[in-house]
């Protein structure tokens, strides 16, 4: 006996399915529900706990409704390992948002292509990022939090009591590499 089988995934904290599973519901009569919450697409599909539940239940012959593909991963080789593997125990899968079934040759050229669009959309987003960082470090602007280590306290610290690194990092509550990093970034000053 084959069933319907429903996937839903929000990936923050605040974020309801609830729109997922009324869409699919209403169009589909389905047997048993997988959800994911507040669990980034970033997460391999195989690593989420309602997708591995999924993975485990679904039978040959079974059919995997998603809201849309972005549900499944947020890359193509992800989305595609994804599909795959459903495929492999001779699952269907149908994304509702692109409106066509992945098993077929037709839909796992649409779904590559997608996948492959969104792909490029977020480089192109990461390059504008980067040109954007670029733009605030040519205006002097400071990026990142804010330092916390006073790496002369640091140094003149250890200069002071003769001190291993390791016991300038407890004095400090810092760790080791920063006790480095403050040493070799200020000498120590002589107090007169």
């Amino acid at each position: 006996m084959t069933a319907t089988l429903a996937y839903l995934r929000v990936s923050a904290d605040g974020q309801s399915t609830a729109a997922q599973r009324h869409s699919i519901a209403e169009r589909y009569n389905v047997q048993e529900w997988f959800v994911d919450e507040a669990t980034s697409g970033a997460t391999k599909a195989a690593q989420r706990e309602g997708f591995a539940a999924l993975l485990k239940f679904a039978r040959k012959g079974d059919t995997v409704v998603v809201g849309a593909i972005d549900r499944l991963g947020r890359d193509t080789i992800d989305v595609l390992e994804t599909v795959e593997a459903l495929k492999a125990k001779g699952v269907a899968v149908v994304s509702m948002r692109e409106g066509f079934d992945l098993s077929t040759s037709i839909g796992k050229a649409m779904l590559t292509m997608l996948v492959a669009v969104a792909e490029l959309e977020r480089s192109n987003i990461k390059a504008r990022q980067m040109a954007g960082i670029e733009r605030a470090r040519a205006q002097g602007k400071k990026l990142g939090a804010p330092k916390r280590i006073d790496d002369q306290a640091v140094a003149n610290w250890r200069a002071a009591n003769q001190a291993t690194i390791q016991e300038t990092a407890a004095e400090f509550g810092i760790s080791v590499a920063a006790v480095k990093r403050a040493c070799a970034s200020k000498p120590a000053v002589e107090e007169q």
